[in-house]
């Protein structure tokens, strides 16, 4: 029997993962996730899925990123009634995530005069489908194939599945985490993988050396509290957020910095950071050395977290020096809006951008350099200094990714680069067969590819 993908949606854009996987008559999805732009959702995720959801019968999910878990609730509301499989840790994320998009996507519909994308039964119902399966644990199906997970290392609970069907072992990375990383274990490896279906984020470019991070992260501090002003970092409230904490906490410790009020700005982060803190099994040996060894590693002195409104709007009165932590990564959305509408205009204060910017977000007009942004329909000037930290990506760089599928030199027949803006995706794909010889290319959306 013959297998076949299906590149539904993530083809030519970072966000919106979506692939179907057929081995004889079975039909399986990995990820469901939202387009994502300059809004939450884009009108795009509103258009019928390009197969019948009733007629799937499982979906596996990489990781708990809006990009790729936000349109499973939709997939239920449109017939999907199979099995979801997912670590026990993106379960627990995905649940926070997908509970909070709900709200960030009906406030969006109310805007629009338009019905949401989908309703909380539709969610509800989305977790009752839900089982877990841990990393190494290999699942057989008696529809003839099966399931191993890898650890992706980029962000907790993150995977990388591979099918063995009909002698072909099929990989799918989903994210690919920029190990190593502060908190997480490395990626791991996927020797002897015939097919893989790879991210390529970072395709086109590499990040600064890890070791000038902190130093870049220190500077900036310093500098903040050279000028009394403040500090806005826009940083996803899962893995992103945890990693700056990190950060901070170790230049307290070693009195890199003075200490300076921090505020984690963020409901939602404050309860992934929960979830971090009772799963730091899945931490790499540093991190769980220096717990061992008494230290917090999301703590330190005069960190706050807010968690209502209330909190939030207090933040403003407080005064700087000061850092503000808050969501949404990208400014598409979130409390670091608001805290934006108020600082960019002060040559005193600084935005940090730590992840990637997708095209149309405030983020990405930010780092292009843009002098005036429109937030809600009004024009701010941009007068604040932005920086950005492009090593506290949770996603490989170039080389790295060359290197990370190097490791199926020997056996992959077909590396298909997906998850990436056109042009990174493209070089990518040279970079891959220039450097390793390897068939890579650059899927079509929608075409359907035969594995033989």
């Amino acid at each position: 029997m013959s297998a076949f993908i299906t590149f539904c949606s993530g083809v030519g854009s970072v966000t919106g993962a979506n692939f179907l996987l057929e081995m004889g008559k079975t039909k399986v999805l990995i990820d469901c996730g939202l387009i994502q732009g300059e809004k939450v959702a884009q009108a795009e995720n509103r258009v019928d899925f390009p197969y019948k959801p009733l007629e799937i019968n499982m979906l596996f999910i990489t990781h708990a990123h809006l990009d790729h878990v936000g349109r499973i609730a939709k997939l239920v509301k449109d017939g999907f009634n199979g099995v979801i499989y997912s670590t026990p840790e993106t379960f627990s994320l995905a649940q926070l995530i997908m509970q909070d998009a709900l709200g960030l996507l009906t406030r969006e519909a109310i805007q629009e005069g338009i019905l949401p994308l989908y309703e909380e039964q539709d969610m509800k119902k989305a977790f009752s489908l839900w089982q877990t399966i841990s990393y190494h644990e290999e699942r057989a199906f008696p529809e003839g194939f099966s399931v191993y997970p890898k650890d992706a290392g980029h962000i907790l609970g993150s995977s990388i599945f591979q099918f063995t069907f009909e002698g072909k072992k099929i990989v799918f990375t989903g994210d690919l985490g920029n190990s190593p990383t502060p908190l997480l274990r490395d990626t791991e490896s996927i020797d002897g993988a015939n097919y893989v279906v790879m991210e390529s984020v970072y395709g086109d470019r590499n990040h600064e050396p890890k070791d000038e991070r902190r130093e870049k992260l220190q500077a900036i501090i310093k500098d903040i509290i050279a000028k009394q002003g403040t500090l806005i970092i826009p940083a996803f409230s899962l893995e992103r957020t945890q990693v700056i904490l990190y950060e901070i906490n170790k230049l307290v410790e070693s009195k890199m910095i003075p200490i300076i009020p921090v505020y984690v700005d963020s409901p939602l982060a404050t309860k992934v950071t929960d979830i971090y803190k009772a799963s730091t099994k899945l931490f790499n040996d540093r991190a769980q050395s220096e717990i061992k060894g008494g230290d917090d590693l999301f703590n330190f002195p005069r960190l706050s977290f807010t968690v209502n409104a209330e909190e939030s709007r207090a933040i403003d009165h407080a005064k700087s020096p000061k850092i503000i932590i808050a969501g949404s990564g990208m400014s598409v959305g979130g409390r670091v809006i608001h805290h934006e509408e108020l600082y960019l205009g002060d040559a005193k204060n600084t935005v940090l951008l730590v992840g990637y910017q997708t095209m149309g977000s405030i983020g990405r007009h930010l780092l292009d350099g843009a002098k005036k942004v429109s937030i809600h329909g009004v024009e701010f000037s941009v007068n604040a200094k932005i920086e950005s930290i492009l090593g506290y990506s949770s996603h490989k760089d170039s080389d790295h990714l060359v290197e990370f599928v190097s490791s199926a030199e020997d056996s992959a027949k077909k590396v298909f680069v997906v998850m990436g803006e056109p042009k990174a995706s493209l070089f990518l794909v040279q970079k891959i067969r220039d450097n390793l010889g390897m068939d890579a290319m650059y899927p079509e959306r929608l075409k359907r590819y035969e594995l033989n």
